[in-house]
């Protein structure tokens, strides 16, 4: 029931972006006006709520709990686990954003910052990491961690209804099937925006390397061929086709940046990663919190908000996924797994490619903010123009993509037919091939409803009823830590008292 009624729903979206787009792109536009404006607030709230609520898990008494029993041991590797959490929680968005978000920060400055100078320069990499960083994995990790720990602690299903089912309110209880529900169209959407974005830039990729032309047409055929490559993978498993896709490509996207590191403005890198890292620190709070009410600019509700319900209408996917490859972490280790390590990993990142693409439009005037303007997908391109090797790393570049695209799609897929089957583990083929039809079909109709735009106002829609249902498992959760952390305590005080028993004898 679940499946037809959620897949009945996006098929319903697939058809209307498809048949008029310019109807659906209209009322999108008016309820993101609408949102960002009357909902902003909540939004920056509930995500700095999260990292500090993830800060305080990791570090404080709960931290020893393991996500199993007491002796079980981790399904995955270190490396593997981060591998495939990391490709399937941001892999694309790197890859994109990389170039485009610092130029477009440094040509479109933060309000009170004036336009392409060597503040607004600043202030872009700042940014960068504001949204990157801490933030969005705290979104992902809490979702997780809350998920797994009622599954491998409490023997429930990896369902988010599992999750607010344990509330002792009524009501909240009474609509656990619906959460089920927004968190699969949340996850349909949030990852279907991915994949458009992903396409934008295959094409661009294909573009700059074989002079294929950009267009829709292209961009349909690109996600066609992905789908039936991410479906199939999907149908053979975490272990053979989610597991080796993400270690390839952690080692392609290593050798990438350790390219252009060497073959870039290494120096600068390294000034730019240290500058930023600190004042990123200095700054936490005031971006966290911050809005323009008294500013008629909209730069805060395109840039922060949007990410953060891009992180948001993830989360359900992401957090699903990464429990599922958890089992027998502790809790503090899982927590700096699927905070702090992805975030390092993606200061590095964008120090790398950010500050690149910012030296070289500064100091060697290599018109890169013209072709941000032009068109975000061919920034990364546009760089690699301008730099040894350009050609070679461009293909490289388009094949990264193309194996995110993959992993995302695949991961995506799996969790959907998970929630979408009670909560299976191990979803049949006919529900992994539906749920993949599905989420290539809504990325081609929001391309076709409006590209960039109709992507990032989707994203903001169907993100909204699911951070409510965040807070509600936030709230289970620290039911559930103290119940099992004073259990944990007697246990200890009761085998103490019986050691000393024995001793006594």
């Amino acid at each position: 029931m679940q499946l037809i009624c959620s897949a009945g729903l996006i098929f319903l979206v697939v058809l209307w972006g498809i048949l008029a787009p310019d109807s659906m792109a209209s009322v999108f536009s008016t309820m993101l006006a609408a949102l960002t404006r009357n909902f902003g607030w909540f939004y920056l709230w509930v995500v700095l709520g999260l990292v500090l609520f993830a800060a305080f898990v990791a570090f404080g008494r709960y931290g020893n709990l393991k996500l199993g029993d007491e002796d079980e041991e981790p399904e995955f590797t270190v490396g593997s686990w981060f591998a495939m959490l990391f490709a399937a929680g941001m892999g694309i968005g790197l890859v994109f954003w990389g170039v485009a978000e610092p130029v477009s920060h440094y040509v479109t400055a933060p309000p009170g910052i004036t336009a392409g100078t060597p503040e607004a320069a600043n202030a872009a990499m700042r940014y960068v990491f504001f949204h990157w960083g801490f933030h969005p994995w705290a979104v992902y990790s809490v979702v997780a961690l809350a998920i797994a720990f009622f599954q491998y602690r409490r023997a429930g299903s990896p369902l988010i209804s599992t999750v607010t089912a344990s509330l002792p309110w009524r009501p909240v209880r009474a609509m656990s099937g619906l959460f089920n529900g927004l968190a699969i169209v949340a996850t349909a959407f949030g990852v279907a925006a991915s994949l458009g974005v992903g396409a934008l830039q295959i094409n661009s990729g294909l573009n700059a390397v074989f002079g294929i032309g950009i267009s829709p047409a292209a961009q349909v055929t690109i996600i066609v061929v992905t789908a039936a490559m991410f479906i199939g993978s999907a149908v053979s498993g975490v272990e053979r086709g989610v597991k080796l896709l993400s270690n390839a490509n952690m080692i392609v996207a290593a050798l990438l940046a350790l390219a252009v590191f060497l073959l870039g403005p290494t120096v600068a890198i390294i000034d730019t990663f240290t500058n930023t890292l600190g004042s990123y620190a200095s700054e936490f709070v005031r971006m966290s919190l911050r809005s323009t009410p008294f500013r008629d600019s909209s730069w805060v509700g395109n840039w922060t908000i949007f990410y953060w319900a891009w992180w948001i209408a993830w989360s359900p996917f992401v957090g699903l996924f990464i429990a599922r490859v958890s089992r027998g972490r502790t809790i503090r280790e899982f927590i700096l797994g699927t905070v702090l390590a992805p975030s390092l990993a993606a200061f590095v990142w964008f120090s790398i490619f950010g500050g690149t693409a910012l030296y070289l439009e500064i100091w060697q005037h290599v018109p890169l903010a013209e072709a941000v303007k032009a068109d975000l997908a061919t920034a990364l391109f546009a760089m690699f123009d301008a730099m040894p090797f350009g050609q070679l790393m461009s293909v490289v570049a388009t094949l990264l993509v193309v194996v995110f695209f993959v992993t995302s799609g695949d991961s995506a897929v799996l969790v959907l037919g998970m929630m979408s089957q009670g909560g299976d583990p191990n979803p049949n083929a006919r529900t992994k091939i539906i749920w993949g039809t599905l989420i290539a079909g809504i990325a081609i109709s929001l391309l076709l409803a409006g590209g960039i735009d109709a992507v990032q106002t989707a994203t903001i829609l169907f993100a909204l009823p699911f951070a409510v249902v965040i807070v509600l498992m936030v709230i289970a959760l620290w039911r559930a830590l103290g119940e099992d952390w004073r259990e944990e305590q007697r246990r200890e005080r009761a085998l103490r008292r019986q050691m000393r028993d024995m001793a006594a004898r």
